[in-house]
């Protein structure tokens, strides 16, 4: 967005710069300047209100066959579904639908 926004109110501005110089006395061109000097003004506040967005995507790459189909709640036995799976903090954690029950997947070596 600040990408676009900066430019185009510096071109805003500056048509706005030359309406107002070249008006010769004709009160229009005044007017015109003075309200491209507003809408680059309020180009440049609204860029500078946009909140940041970053969007973070974190892949885990699982040794093994891992099948979310299958999984079930060491507590209860409950089948899990995609939405029982987060990640936080880079581990992999399971939050049970039916039980309630909370924990980390851990990967058992393969030896």
């Amino acid at each position: 967005m600040k990408l676009v926004a900066y430019p185009l109110a510096v071109l805003l501005g500056l048509l706005g710069f030359v309406f107002v110089v070249g008006a010769q006395g004709q009160v229009m061109r005044m007017v015109v300047g003075v309200v491209l000097w507003v809408a680059a003004g309020a180009l440049v506040w609204l860029a500078r209100k946009m909140p940041q967005t970053t969007n973070i995507v974190q892949k885990i790459d699982l040794s093994g066959d891992v099948h979310l189909e299958s999984m079930t709640c060491r507590s209860c036995g409950g089948t899990l579904s995609k939405k029982s799976v987060t990640v936080s903090a880079g581990a992999v954690f399971v939050n049970c639908e039916f039980c309630g029950a909370t924990y980390q997947i851990e990967e058992e070596p393969k030896w």
